[in-house]
């Protein structure tokens, strides 16, 4: 199941499952274009709704530096345990939505992650119990205005502005997305980051039980991955495309 959430022509907020033309679950190409949304047994067609974020976390629990090319292009020692970071809910984004950048800021990056959604409240996970409880995976887009952030120890302008994550569309069941998923980034339609999610220098499972060390997970919540390298800066008008394999497809736009 590929979970979305939306608001129809009626401006009700309605949760449904974004599938092809023949209710299987969407594939990843279809997944942010093309199929339909089934909702309370009714059917809509996802370019006449407005896509809300597929979650409504209390946090989004960010992890830096989680692929070692993206440390090399960062001229990063690799880290000896997660780097953690905050965005909280005023960061949300969806899917087709208009980003706006900081206003005069020199650089203003894209980051695309695999995002990992929290189906129960959770704290002190073992490793191993740990995708006990994962509820799916998402799209997310670690939007980073770098002025700030290296100015700042605690990334507060850096990360957390409005709408420096962009979810979504859907909430993918993990049985959906590889082990070796790729997660890709196109900026106006050229390809800029490419990775599976092998490369990952601390695990979906090692997350999980590091964070919940230090924090209680709500239901909703969503932990972001880290970034391939890649990473780059968005202009005024760019159309940024999140791709990961058996989720779907997150594009949005920027302004400035």
């Amino acid at each position: 199941m590929k979970r979305v959430r939306f608001r129809d022509g009626a401006g009700t907020a309605r949760t449904g499952e974004w599938v092809d033309e023949s209710g299987a679950p969407a594939d990843t190409a279809t997944c942010g274009s093309g199929g339909i949304i089934e909702a309370a047994g009714q059917t809509y067609d996802p370019d006449a709704v407005d896509i809300l974020p597929p979650v409504e976390p209390s946090k989004v629990v960010c992890v830096g530096l989680n692929y070692a090319d993206h440390a090399d292009e960062q001229d990063s020692d690799l880290p000896d345990r997660p780097l953690l970071f905050l965005k909280p809910p005023n960061a949300l984004a969806s899917h087709g939505s208009e980003v706006p950048l900081p206003a005069g800021k020199e650089r203003v990056d894209y980051e695309a992650e695999l995002g990992v959604v929290i189906g129960q409240q959770c704290r002190n996970v073992a490793e191993e119990a740990a995708m006990d409880v994962v509820a799916g995976y998402t799209c997310v887009n670690d939007v980073s205005n770098r002025d700030d952030q290296r100015q700042e120890q605690n990334w507060v302008r850096g990360k957390a502005f409005d709408n420096a994550a962009p979810i979504g569309p859907v909430v993918a069941d993990p049985e959906h997305v590889p082990a070796d998923a790729q997660v890709r980034l196109l900026q106006n339609g050229e390809t800029r980051q490419s990775a599976d999610r092998t490369h990952l220098i601390f695990s979906v499972p090692e997350l999980i039980a590091e964070i919940t060390t230090y924090l209680t997970l709500e239901p909703g919540d969503v932990v972001a991955t880290g970034t391939p390298e890649g990473v780059g800066p968005l202009a005024d008008g760019d159309e940024v495309t999140v791709s990961v394999e058996g989720v779907g497809r997150l594009t949005h736009t920027v302004s400035q």
